[in-house]
C-alpha cells in the first residue's frame, strides 16, 4: 500500500539531506527558464520542524490549485512515515488523510513475475565455486593490495630493487647491447684503464676495480631476479609443470596425426587416383573443345574483313555493321589479348567510318539521281509507288513494284537502316539540299526547253533566264508556267514516295525497338516470377534442390564434381542450341528484310552468300541483323527522325512554291502581268490556285508564299483594272449627251440574267441574238427604265467587277473598295456634267433640259436599283470579319438618293420660277381664260410630255403635286396681292373661270386624271 502511494510521489521528501539537495540542484538547473515555485503545505503541520529552508521555496497549491505537476501529488508516504522530524508515528495517519473506511489490504502477488527459489541459483552457483577456488589460491600467492603492511613491504621491496637497478648503467639495459660492437666495447672496458704509460700496478687495481664493478652489477641483477622469481615462484613452477604436460599432449598428437595420414595416402591411393585422372582427362578434353572452339572463332574473325567487303558489294550495309560490331565484341570479350589480332579492332573501327562515308555518299547520289531523273520516265507508276509506300506499309512497296525500282528502294532501305544504326540523323539534310538544287533544275530545264522552242527569242543576245521570259508572249509564258506546275507537282510525289519509305523504316525500327522493349520486360517478369516460385518451393521443402540432388548422387555412388561437371555441360549444350536457333532466326529475318531474290541472283552472288553464312554463323549467335537497342537511337531520335520527314515534305512545297514565286516575280518585273486582260489574270489565278490546292491535298500544309505573290500581282491588277474602267467611264461621261438610248437585246438578256441570280458576264453572244431589234426602255422586275448609253455599259462594267471577284475570291475586300470608288465616281461626274450644267461646256449641249434632268434620274434610280444586289453578292465572298466594309454601299445608296432628290428639287424649281414670271403679270380681268393661265397650263403640258415618258407614273404624279403646290403658293400671293377674296364679287368669278381652266388642264394630261389639285388653297381663310 504504501509503495503504491509511493510510485507517483514527488522527488522531494519533507527534511531529508539528500531529496533536499536533489530538489535543490532541478531547482537551480531550472531557475534561469522558469518561475520561482511555491511551497507545498507540510504533512504533518503540527510537529515542529528543525529547519525553515527545506520546503520554503516549493510551489504555492492556491496559486497553481488549476494546473497539474509533479507536485500535486499530495503524499509521499516513505518521507511522511520515515519523517525524522516526528517524535512517534501516528497511528491515524491514513485515517485522518482519507477517512475511517480506509482500511490496509495485502498486496496481491503479481500474475506476472515467477516465484524464484534457491535452486534456480544452482547452476551459477556451480560454475562460480571452480574459479572462486582459483581465484583464492591466486589470492594466497600474491599479496593482497589493501593490506596496508604488505602494500608497504612491497613498495620497500620495489623502490629498494628500483635503487639498486639504477646503479647498473642504462648501456646493459639497451636492447641492441653487443659486445661485438667496438663503440658499446669501448664503453663497457675503456682502454684507458690499460695504458701502458699509467704503469703495471695502476693497470692491476683499474683492472680489479673494474671487476669489481662490474660483479657487482651482476649480484643486483641477480638479487633482483631471485626476488622476482621468489615472488612468482608458484606460477612459474605451475607453468613449467603445464608445459610438460602440453609436451605430453603434442606427442599423443603427433603419433595420432602420423596415422592419419598413413591411411589418407593409402585411401588416396586406392580411391582417388583414378578419379582424379578421370577429371583431370575431363578437364584436358574441355580445354582441347574450347581451344578448338577459339581457332574457329579466330578463322571466322578472320574472315570478317572479305565478308564486309562481299556484303558493301551487294549494298547490305547493316549486315556489315552488325558483323563489325560483333566481331569488334568477340575481340573484346572472347579474343581478348590474342597477338595477332592485335591491330583488326582498329581495322574495323576505320571501316566503319568508311561504311559511314559510303553510306552518305551513296545517299547523296541516290537522292540527287532520283530528284534529276527525267518527269517523262514513269510518272504514273512512280506515283503508285509512293501511295503504296505509304498506305500498304513497309515492304509492300518493294515486292510489288518492278525489278528496277525495286532495287532502288531495296537499296534506299538499306541505305536508310545503315544510317540510322550509325545514328547518322543527319541524312534528311543532305535530301533537303539536293530539293533545292532539283528545284532550282526544273525551273532552268523547262525554260530553256520553252525557249528553245521560239525562234523570236534569241539566246546568244539575251542570255538570263528572267529576260527570256520577259520576252515571251502571255500565252508562251502561260504554257510555261503550265509545264513547271506540272513538273513540280511529279517533283513532289516524287519526293513523297521517298519520304514515305524512310518514313516507314523509321517507324518500323521504333515499333521494333518498343516491341524489344516490351518482350525483355515481359522476360525479366516471368523470370523473377519463376524465381520468387522456386525459393517458395525450396523454404517449403526445407531444403535447396540443388542440395538434394547432390546428396543423391552421392549416395549412388557418384562425385559431387562429376555432377557438377554434367550440369555445367548440360548448360553448355542448352546454351548452345539457343545460340543456333538464334542464329536461324536472325538469317531467316535478315532474308525477310532484304528480299534476297535467289532466283535472279548470279552464281557469284550465291556462293558469296553462303561464305557470309558460314562467316556469321561461326561467330557468337551468328550475325544479329535485328535492331539492337544499344546501337539504334532512342525513341525519342527516331521519332524526331519521324516529324522530320514531314517536315522535310512540308520543306519541299514551300521550295516548289518559292521557285514558282521567283517565275511570277520574273515575269512581273516589266510591269506585264499588270497589263493583262481580265480573262488572262483570271486564267492565271486559277492556274495558280490549282497548283497551290493540289500540293496542299499532296503535302498536307497550306503554303503562302506563291498565294502573296499571287496576291500582291491581284492587288496591282485590281488598280489597274479600276483605273481603266474610271477612265473608261470618264470618257463615256464626257461624251454623254444625255439623250435616252436604245436598249439592245444583249443587255436586256445581261439584266434578265441578273433577276435571275446569274451576275456573271454572259456568254458569246450567238448568230440568232444579233436579229433581234433594240427596244427603247430597259425592263427590269417589270419596270421601264429609259436609260442613257452610259448606263447600259456601267451596268456591264460593274457585272466585270463581279466577275474579277468570282474567279479572284482573295481580292474581294479590294475589288469593293474600288467598285464603290466607281459608284461614286459615276454619281459625282453625272450630277457635274448635269445639274452642274459642266455638259454645256464638255459636250456642247445648248441647255440642260427637263428631259436631261428625268433621264439622269432614271438612271440614277437603276444604279441605285442594282446596289443591294451587288452587295448580297460580295456579302457571299467576304469573311465573317470583313463584313464591315460592306458600310461603303449603305454611303453610295444614300449620295445617289440626294442626288435623286436634288434633280427633283430642279424640276420643281424650274417651274417655280416660271410661275412666279408668270403670275407678276397676271390682271383679273377679261378675257377668260386669261393669257397667263393659258401660258402656265402649256407650259405644264410641256413638262409633262417630257417627262411622262421616262418617269413612271407615281413619280410623275408626285412631281406634278409638288409643282402645283408652288403655282397654289405662287397664286395665293398675286391675288393677295390684287386683293381678290373669295367673295362671289365679279374677280372672284373670273379667277374661278381661270382656276378652272387650269384644272382642267392639268387633269387631262395621261396619269394625271385623278390627281388632286385642291385649288380652294388659293384662298385666304376668313377669320
Amino acid at each position: 500500500m504504501a509503495s503504491g502511494h509511493s510510485s507517483s510521489s514527488a522527488p522531494h521528501s519533507s527534511r531529508g539531506g539528500g531529496s533536499d539537495g536533489f530538489y535543490r540542484k532541478g531547482q537551480e538547473h531550472s531557475s534561469r527558464h522558469y518561475r520561482s515555485v511555491c511551497p507545498l503545505p507540510d504533512v504533518c503541520p503540527k510537529e515542529p520542524t528543525g529547519e525553515t529552508r527545506g520546503l520554503c521555496d516549493g510551489p504555492s497549491v492556491v496559486a497553481d490549485q488549476h494546473r497539474w505537476t509533479i507536485y500535486s501529488s499530495k503524499v509521499n508516504l516513505p518521507a511522511a512515515l520515515n519523517d525524522p522530524r516526528l517524535a512517534k508515528r501516528e497511528s491515524d495517519f491514513f485515517t485522518k488523510t482519507w477517512g475511517l473506511d480506509f482500511a490496509e489490504t495485502e498486496v496481491m502477488p503479481s500474475f506476472y513475475l515467477p516465484n524464484i527459489t534457491k535452486e534456480h541459483f544452482a547452476p551459477y552457483l556451480q560454475e562460480m565455486s571452480q574459479k572462486e577456488k582459483i581465484h583464492e589460491r591466486c589470492r594466497a600467492i600474491c599479496p593482497n593490495k589493501d593490506d596496508p603492511d604488505s602494500v608497504s613491504s612491497i613498495t620497500h621491496n620495489h623502490e629498494k630493487a628500483r635503487t639498486e637497478l639504477e646503479q647498473v648503467p642504462k648501456i646493459f639495459m639497451r636492447p641492441d647491447f653487443v659486445l661485438n660492437d667496438p663503440v658499446t666495447f669501448n664503453a663497457v672496458l675503456p682502454w684507458s684503464h690499460f695504458s701502458v704509460a699509467s704503469g703495471k700496478n695502476r693497470d692491476a687495481s683499474s683492472s680489479r676495480l673494474l671487476q669489481e664493478k662490474l660483479s657487482h652489477y651482476l649480484d643486483v641483477v641477480e638479487v633482483c631476479i631471485a626476488r622476482q622469481i621468489s615472488l612468482r615462484s608458484e606460477a612459474f613452477f605451475h607453468a613449467m609443470s603445464s608445459q610438460h604436460e602440453l609436451q605430453d599432449r603434442l606427442q599423443k598428437t603427433t603419433h595420432a596425426v602420423a596415422k592419419l595420414r598413413s591411411r589418407m595416402a593409402n585411401m588416396e591411393r586406392v580411391m582417388c587416383a583414378g578419379p582424379l585422372r578421370a577429371l583431370q582427362q575431363t578437364l584436358t578434353r574441355s580445354n582441347c573443345v574450347r581451344l578448338h572452339s577459339k581457332l574457329k572463332l579466330m578463322a571466322a574473325v578472320h574472315q570478317t574483313q572479305p565478308t564486309v567487303q562481299l556484303l558493301l558489294s551487294t549494298s547490305e550495309f547493316v549486315g556489315a555493321l552488325e558483323l563489325i560490331a560483333t566481331t569488334k565484341e568477340v575481340l573484346q570479350q572472347e579474343l581478348q589479348g590474342i597477338h595477332s589480332f592485335r591491330h583488326l579492332g582498329s581495322q574495323l573501327c576505320e571501316m566503319e567510318r568508311l561504311i559511314d562515308k559510303m553510306m552518305v555518299a551513296d545517299f547523296s547520289t541516290y537522292a540527287k539521281s532520283d530528284l534529276n531523273r527525267p518527269f517523262e520516265e514513269d510518272s504514273q507508276v512512280l506515283e503508285k509507288v509512293g501511295q503504296s509506300g505509304a498506305q500498304a506499309g513497309f515492304f509492300s512497296p518493294l515486292r510489288n513494284h518492278t525489278n528496277a525500282r525495286g532495287k532502288v528502294y531495296d537499296r534506299l532501305q538499306s541505305l536508310v537502316f545503315g544510317l540510322l544504326r550509325q545514328r547518322k540523323l543527319d541524312f534528311l539534310d543532305i535530301y533537303s539540299e539536293e530539293i533545292i538544287q532539283a528545284a532550282k533544275g526544273i525551273v532552268r530545264q523547262s525554260v530553256l526547253r520553252t525557249v528553245s522552242q521560239i525562234d523570236e527569242i534569241d539566246t546568244d543576245v539575251v542570255m538570263k533566264l528572267p529576260d527570256q521570259m520577259r520576252l515571251m508572249v502571255f500565252c508562251q509564258w502561260f504554257e510555261l508556267l503550265q509545264d513547271i506546275f506540272e513538273h513540280f507537282i511529279l517533283f513532289l510525289k516524287r519526293i513523297k514516295a521517298t519520304l514515305s519509305v524512310i518514313r516507314c523504316v523509321v517507324l518500323e525500327v521504333l515499333d521494333s525497338s518498343q516491341r524489344s522493349r516490351l518482350t525483355a520486360e515481359g522476360r525479366e517478369r516471368t523470370g523473377d516470377q519463376e524465381e520468387e516460385e522456386e525459393e517458395e518451393e525450396e523454404r517449403l521443402e526445407g531444403h535447396p534442390r540443388v542440395g538434394t540432388e547432390l546428396a543423391y548422387l552421392t549416395h549412388e555412388g557418384l562425385f559431387i564434381s562429376d555432377a557438377l561437371n554434367e550440369a555445367e555441360t548440360q548448360a553448355q549444350e542448352t546454351q548452345q542450341q539457343e545460340t543456333t536457333r538464334s542464329a536461324a532466326m536472325h538469317m531467316q529475318a535478315r532474308r525477310d528484310v532484304y528480299g534476297s531474290d535467289s532466283a535472279s541472283a548470279t552464281t557469284e552472288s550465291s556462293s558469296s552468300r553462303e561464305h557470309i553464312a558460314m562467316t556469321t554463323s561461326a561467330l557468337p549467335g551468328g550475325l544479329n541483323t535485328g535492331l539492337s537497342d544499344d546501337m539504334m537511337p532512342s525513341d525519342l531520335e527516331l521519332g524526331r527522325v519521324a516529324n522530320n520527314v514531314q517536315e522535310l515534305l512540308y520543306t519541299a512545297s514551300d521550295v516548289s512554291h518559292d521557285r514558282c514565286v521567283k517565275v511570277l516575280m520574273a515575269r512581273a518585273k516589266d510591269g506585264s502581268l499588270e497589263r493583262l486582260s481580265s480573262a488572262e489574270f483570271v486564267c492565271l489565278s486559277q492556274e495558280v490556285e490549282g497548283f497551290v490546292k493540289e500540293t496542299e491535298e499532296l503535302c498536307g500544309r497550306r503554303s503562302v508564299s506563291l498565294r502573296g505573290a499571287l496576291q500582291s500581282q491581284a492587288n496591282r491588277f485590281v488598280h489597274r483594272f479600276h483605273e481603266e474602267r474610271k477612265n473608261k467611264l470618264s470618257l463615256l461621261l464626257d461624251n454623254e449627251r444625255w439623250k435616252q438610248a436604245e436598249v439592245p437585246a444583249e443587255f436586256q438578256d445581261l439584266v434578265n440574267s441578273i433577276a435571275d441570280g446569274r451576275i456573271t458576264l454572259p456568254d458569246r453572244k450567238t448568230s440568232g441574238t444579233e436579229e433581234r431589234k433594240p427596244s427603247d426602255y430597259l425592263t427590269v422586275d417589270g419596270q421601264r427604265y429609259a436609260v442613257v448609253g452610259t448606263v447600259l455599259l456601267l451596268i456591264r462594267i460593274f457585272l466585270e467587277y463581279c466577275q474579277c471577284v468570282n474567279d479572284i475570291p482573295s481580292i474581294a475586300t479590294d475589288m469593293l473598295t474600288r467598285l464603290s470608288d466607281f459608284l461614286k465616281h459615276f454619281n459625282s461626274r453625272s450630277c457635274q456634267l448635269v445639274l452642274g450644267a459642266g455638259a454645256l461646256q464638255v459636250v456642247g449641249l445648248k441647255t440642260i433640259t427637263t428631259k436631261n434632268l428625268a433621264l439622269v434620274s432614271r438612271c440614277l434610280q437603276l444604279v441605285v436599283h442594282y446596289i443591294p444586289i451587288i452587295r448580297a453578292h460580295f456579302e457571299t465572298k467576304l469573311l465573317p470579319k470583313q463584313y464591315s466594309v460592306l458600310r461603303h454601299f449603305d454611303h453610295i445608296t444614300k449620295d445617289y438618293n440626294d442626288h435623286i432628290a436634288e434633280i427633283s428639287a430642279k424640276l420643281v424649281a424650274i417651274m417655280d420660277s416660271l410661275f412666279e414670271k408668270v403670275l407678276l403679270k397676271y390682271e383679273v380681268k377679261a378675257p377668260m381664260p386669261s393669257i397667263c393661265f393659258r401660258n402656265i397650263c402649256k407650259q405644264m403640258a410641256k413638262m409633262h410630255e417630257a417627262i411622262s415618258d421616262l418617269l413612271p407614273e407615281e413619280q410623275t404624279q408626285m412631281l406634278f403635286l409638288r409643282i402645283n403646290a408652288g403655282f397654289k403658293m405662287h397664286l395665293k400671293k398675286q391675288l393677295s396681292k390684287l386683293g381678290v377674296v373669295n367673295d362671289g364679287a365679279p374677280q372672284h368669278g373670273l379667277v374661278v373661270v381661270d382656276v378652272a381652266f387650269y384644272t382642267e388642264n392639268v387633269q387631262v394630261l395621261r396619269s394625271l386624271e385623278r390627281l388632286d389639285l385642291n385649288m380652294a388653297e388659293i384662298w385666304e381663310q376668313k377669320r
